[in-house]
């Protein structure tokens, strides 16, 4: 295996590690190697945390060799977006208002990444703050796409996305308010998971909207999806919008078997609302007769125009996020880049009458998603409206005129995940979307699962220089 031990899934890794036939501390030795090798074209990191990492991963093997395995992360290397905290480790959400912040505790996603034995590689770029960028005036130069370096990996998971997509990492977490694990997960044809708001605990993160905030697992299949949401989904009394509901055993639910499952199609997010590319309408239908072939019931549904959930998220997401940082915007707005500056100022400007109206609205398309669901098992969408833009073709603006086709599983609250479903003639990934019932992240995972097995698109890995 050698030089491809980078290239390992987590169920594949999880395999060999449990029958001792694969050493934990090989493992990370490949991915650091990797790392070397890679990161300076990509710049998925900002922190390693080499010495650390090995170190655990000693343990971890002895632990094993000792009998006491502890599941199926242990010994799996991975990372996490750096606006999430780790104990003794710099967590700056690169910004240079925290690019000193060393925080004393752990978040809740990494106590039980901890737990769980898996070994943390290092800390992620993304966003200035989960929200401005990408931008060239931010400390660290901003990722590469691993499939087209004049390409950005989307964001604000950037980091995480590229260095999944890139080898740079078995897993890694990132945040979604409004999409940011599945846009850039779509960007690089990876699997990003926003599990149901409230299934994954958000203290210890750097906060973007408390209404609004996901934490979720970004990997290379569904299946690794699937294993790293049984690890960081539960209870956290620390967390007050966290939800005190079971935790299913996902990867068990992976039947591959998704025969009389009803699932809705929502074309009008990308054929009417804001049209996508030729191509991907034209890939979506190939993708819908693959779940159909499979024995899925498919019918065209209608949910708002995205118009409505954007609006929605808008005007409360940048209140909060105004909230967050107004002190510091006032005494040091130098110490924010310029793309932060742009998108965040206007939320000073949203009147009280106005959020509340929005969080208002917010319910009523919650309780009408809920409604729709009492139809469905699953609904389907694109996942982009085409391939990841180059960086000349990035508009700071657009977060306020173009509205995200992930963002009505954000407002709603329900479980979303983007897969990759093909690629473009150039090589590009496209996605698609399944989402589903509040706390059926099962569900969800089942189809996606079934369509990745009935397709070959996981055996296709970028070529990073």
């Amino acid at each position: 295996m050698g030089t491809d031990l980078h290239l390992l899934t987590i169920s594949e890794a999880s395999r060999l590690i449990a029958a001792r036939e694969l050493s934990p501390v090989e493992l990370t030795r490949a991915f650091l190697d990797r790392m070397e090798a890679a990161d300076p074209v990509l710049h998925c990191y900002l922190t390693c945390t080499a010495a650390a990492a090995l170190a655990a991963a000693q343990r971890a093997e002895e632990e094993i060799a000792a009998g006491a395995y502890r599941g199926a992360m242990h010994g799996i290397p991975y990372a996490v977006k750096d606006n999430i905290d780790c104990a003794g480790i710099r967590t700056t959400g690169n910004s240079r208002l925290l690019v000193d912040n060393v925080p004393k505790a752990d978040a809740a996603v990494i106590e039980k990444l901890e737990a769980a034995g898996a070994i943390l590689l290092g800390k992620l770029s993304c966003d200035e703050l989960a929200h401005g960028g990408p931008s060239d005036d931010l400390p660290w130069p901003a990722p590469r796409n691993p499939w087209d370096t004049s390409r950005i990996p989307g964001g604000s998971s950037s980091g995480s996305a590229a260095a999944v997509a890139g080898g740079l990492a078995m897993c890694a977490l990132g945040t979604d308010t409004g999409g940011s694990v599945r846009s850039p997960a779509g960007y690089c044809g990876v699997v990003g998971l926003k599990a149901t708001y409230g299934r994954v605990s958000r203290r210890g993160i750097i906060p973007n909207s408390f209404s609004l905030d996901h934490c979720g697992p970004m990997t290379w299949t569904v299946a690794d999806a699937a294993m790293m949401l049984g690890a960081v989904a539960g209870f956290d009394a620390g967390d007050p919008s966290s939800a005190d509901v079971p935790v299913a055993d996902f990867a068990a639910a992976l039947s591959g078997d998704i025969r009389g499952l009803r699932i809705g199609v929502v074309r009008h997010f990308y054929e009417d609302d804001l049209p996508a590319s030729p191509a991907v309408r034209a890939n979506m239908e190939v993708a819908l007769a693959t779940l159909a072939g499979l024995g899925a019931e498919l019918e065209d549904v209608r949910m708002r125009p995205l118009d409505e959930y954007a609006a929605c998220k808008m005007m409360i997401q940048m209140p909060e996020l105004y909230a967050v940082f107004e002190e510091d915007l006032k005494a040091r707005p130098e110490s924010f880049g310029e793309v932060f500056r742009y998108r965040v100022t206007p939320g000073a400007l949203v009147r009280g009458v106005d959020y509340v109206q929005a969080q208002r609205k917010r319910r009523l398309l919650a309780d009408e998603y809920r409604d729709l669901m009492g139809r469905y098992d699953a609904l389907v969408t694109s996942g982009i409206y085409g391939p990841a833009p180059t960086t000349q073709r990035f508009e700071r603006k657009g977060k306020f005129t173009k509205p995200s086709i992930t963002v009505a599983f954000s407002v709603t609250g329900g479980p979303a995940v983007s897969i990759c479903n093909g690629f473009t003639d150039s090589g590009l990934p496209f996605a698609m979307q399944v989402a589903g019932k509040a706390f059926d992240e099962a569900t969800v995972l089942r189809v996606a699962d079934a369509y990745e097995r009935a397709t070959p698109w996981r055996a296709r890995r970028p070529a990073v220089a």
